[in-house]
């Protein structure tokens, strides 16, 4: 993956190139799944690898990492994968009920982290905190979901709730929606967010507009409305930082 300083690109370590050809007992060993995360720390490497490292073996003619991308892909990331079955997950390929069970596993771990240890709920200090939440949920969506990140007063993430489904305008959108999800939660600040599939995260004038009328009826009903996150392939745009919407 290539690593970019543009505004409102994410940054990610993508794994050496050399794994796409490659089969794992002829990568230097430095560039392993295993290796890299002892080397560079679990934050620093891929999806992709952390989830090699739960499979543990490939199978013959493609290594375990060019496996792991395949199901990324074909489940699109980790929230399908996480919503899929053993059944569907042993439909793949190189699955075995073996590596099912290892990736139901592991998932099911990092759910029960978030619902058993609400201080280590995440905490959004900038649009990049927000965009990276829902970045690989969203990115490659092929239509346009709204969801909202409810906040406590600290900041950290009480929930992020699907509120529309479709085409987004003014003349879908009921702001009141918005805001008895905020209310249910008790949430003190909510960030808006939601996709473009086109991939450009772009705002539109319609964008602009529900913005204005989002955060307008916040200030009338106490609750901080401190972003809209626009969410293309792996961009984003923050009509906050560049004034859209926000007086």
């Amino acid at each position: 993956m290539t690593i970019s300083n543009e505004p409102g690109t994410l940054i990610e370590s993508g794994p050496p190139a050399a794994y796409n050809t490659l089969m794992m007992r002829d990568m230097a060993e430095q560039n392993r799944p295993r290796e890299r995360l002892l080397q560079v720390g679990e934050r620093a490497v891929s999806t992709a690898e952390l989830l090699a490292i739960v499979l543990r073996s490939g199978v013959p003619g493609e290594n375990v990492l060019r496996l792991a991308e395949r199901l990324l892909i074909t489940f699109k990331d980790l929230p399908g994968l996480a919503r899929a079955s053993v059944a569907e997950l042993t439909a793949v390929k190189g699955v075995g009920p073996a590596k099912a069970v290892e990736i139901k596993a592991a998932l099911e771990i990092g759910r029960r982290l978030l619902t058993t240890a609400p201080e280590e709920k995440p905490r959004i200090t900038s649009p990049a905190d927000a965009a990276n939440l829902l970045m690989s949920e969203m990115s490659f969506l092929d239509k346009e979901h709204l969801r909202l990140i409810l906040m406590d007063t600290r900041n950290r993430v009480l929930a992020t709730p699907t509120i529309y489904i479709g085409s987004l305008n003014t003349s879908v959108i009921r702001i009141g929606e918005l805001f008895r999800a905020a209310i249910k939660e008790n949430a003190a600040a909510f960030i808006v967010a939601h996709n473009h599939p086109s991939g450009d995260p772009s705002p539109s004038p319609e964008d602009v507009a529900v913005t204005r009328q989002i955060v307008q009826a916040g200030s009338l009903l106490n609750i901080d409305v401190l972003d809209h996150i626009v969410i293309g392939h792996n961009r984003f745009v923050s009509l906050k930082e560049r004034g859209l919407g926000f007086s």
